[in-house]
């Protein structure tokens, strides 16, 4: 039997804008025996540029997770570098519940000593903040520059290649040679049409958030291991169903 993970997807899109997320994993990234569904939440934040937005990402992505141990998925996996409603979602469930934003710093860490985030816009670094504070990884972070492009979503780079990877290599390069980074993390799972050329381009090694949490997934499911419930630990008294009734009334 194959081992199904659901990827959730934190802005509402259509069946296209979800097909463009998905496509941050090929099919050669995905081990044999293994199947992978990305889904929308049904509502929710628009661009995740603020604090109003981060809470709407922690409640659409918890909701939207909350069923799936139930639903037979093995694992879930938040398509966010924020990792929105990821630390809930691990109360709530007993499979593996895997962040961008942790995993990509995590092995940033295991990869070099000083890191870089490199996202599109100013707007998205209170995001950052949140998973720096909770991780305590500042004095592992050199810096976090933006391009200040505001974000597509949905249609992510497609179209606007030749000037948005100039820009990210020049602001990457920045980050190794003034700030000191020696790695490079993007800053959210919609740049993932940037890695293979920021990849090939730059000196140090560069971080696909999407895929490494993927894969983290695939790790923790293949070596039996979830997340510990001494530190996530489950509700006394769970109210699922008032959540599914919420929208109801």
């Amino acid at each position: 039997m194959s081992k199904r993970i659901k990827v959730i997807v934190p802005i509402p899109m259509d069946d296209a804008g979800v097909e463009n997320r998905a496509a941050q994993l090929p099919p050669a990234q995905i081990a044999d025996g293994y199947q992978v569904d990305f889904e929308a939440v049904s509502y929710g934040a628009a661009l995740g540029d603020s604090y109003y937005d981060a809470m709407l990402m922690d409640m659409s992505v918890f909701e939207a997770g909350l069923s799936a141990e139930a639903d037979g998925y093995d694992a879930v996996c938040i398509d966010t570098v924020s990792d929105s409603g990821m630390y809930a979602l691990r109360s709530r469930l007993n499979i593996p519940v895997v962040g961008p934003g942790q995993a990509a710093m995590h092995t940033a860490c295991m990869l070099g000593q000083k890191f870089s985030i490199i996202t599109m816009w100013d707007e998205w670094f209170h995001l950052y903040k949140k998973t720096l504070n909770e991780y305590g990884l500042w004095h592992r972070l050199a810096s976090m520059r933006s391009i200040k492009t505001r974000p597509d979503l949905s249609e992510l780079l497609e179209g606007k290649e030749e000037v948005v990877f100039a820009k990210l290599e020049a602001e990457s390069r920045k980050a190794i040679e003034e700030d000191g980074a020696d790695v490079i993390v993007l800053g959210s799972t919609t740049m993932h049409q940037s890695h293979a050329y920021l990849a090939e381009t730059l000196p140090v090694p560069v971080i696909n958030p999407g895929l490494i949490s993927y894969k983290l997934c695939e790790v923790l499911l293949e070596t039996g291991l979830t997340h510990s419930k001494a530190a996530f630990a489950s509700p006394e008294a769970p109210n699922d169903e008032q959540l599914a009734m919420r929208g109801q009334g």
